[in-house]
């Protein structure tokens, strides 16, 4: 077996996963773009922020040859491969409480976290 054949046998691990409740957000928010293209939810770690990283989430219809795509449910998620190393085993939820709606990322690789909660090192 070579190098190669190792490669493609190794499955690569989801670098995030969602909650059902941020499945069914992110399906609701994508349903309600109102548009003909296929939309994956694209979440990266872009370099930024009061703690060194920040996350940064959108929609997308383009995904690279070299992006992680997972799928949960109707909800196609894309991860460029920098990001998928400082995501590995993260979590995204979305939460509507009292004091506001919107979507975590717990991120057990994360040392240290802003208060903002979209910063970390």
């Amino acid at each position: 077996m070579t190098t190669t054949d190792v490669q493609l046998t190794e499955k690569v691990a989801e670098p995030i996963t969602l909650t059902d409740t941020a499945i069914t957000k992110v399906a609701a928010l994508i349903a309600d773009a109102g548009v003909d293209e296929e939309l994956a939810l694209r979440v990266a770690v872009k370099p930024g922020g009061c703690s060194g990283f920040n996350y940064d989430m959108y929609f997308d219809s383009e995904i690279a040859s070299d992006d992680v795509v997972s799928t949960f449910g109707e909800v196609k998620v894309v991860v460029d491969p920098s990001s998928a190393e400082l995501l590995k085993g993260a979590t995204l939820d979305f939460q509507d409480g009292l004091q506001g709606a919107g979507f975590h990322i717990t991120n057990p690789n994360a040392t240290r976290t802003c208060g903002c909660g979209n910063s970390f090192s």
